[in-house]
């Protein structure tokens, strides 16, 4: 059982930046590809961002390539997501999310295990 605790969301506006962060503990944290999603109110949840178990590799929704970043540490058990240059349709729930399979195909059927999620506010 793995279990996953985000940090880092808030208030912020248009424009600006934040960093997420979400920690890991419980499980083989380099044997996951990890990943990142968000639910906007009325709004199904949506892949943002994945990263492979090694790092190496990485994958974006088009909506957010070039202004976000995921990245890893298997060290620490944690991965993070930098946003930059946040649009009022970045607003939403924000959570971690572990998968055993690969980060290419990673979705929300395919994931294994989430966090409880933390909010994000981008004011215009």
């Amino acid at each position: 059982q793995v279990q996953l605790v985000e940090s880092g969301g808030g208030l912020v506006q248009a424009g600006g930046s934040l960093r997420l962060s979400c920690a890991a503990s419980g499980g083989i944290f380099s044997s996951y590809a990890m990943g990142w999603f968000r639910q906007a109110p009325g709004k199904e949840r949506e892949f943002v961002a994945a990263i492979s178990w090694s790092g190496v590799s990485t994958y974006y929704a088009d909506s957010v390539k070039g202004r976000f970043t995921i990245s890893r540490d298997n060290a620490k058990n944690t991965v993070d997501l930098r946003m930059n240059s946040l649009k009022t349709e970045d607003t939403g729930v924000y959570y971690c999310a572990a998968d055993r399979g690969t980060a290419r195909a990673m979705g929300v059927a395919s994931v294994d295990y989430w966090g409880q999620g933390t909010q994000v506010t981008v004011s215009s």
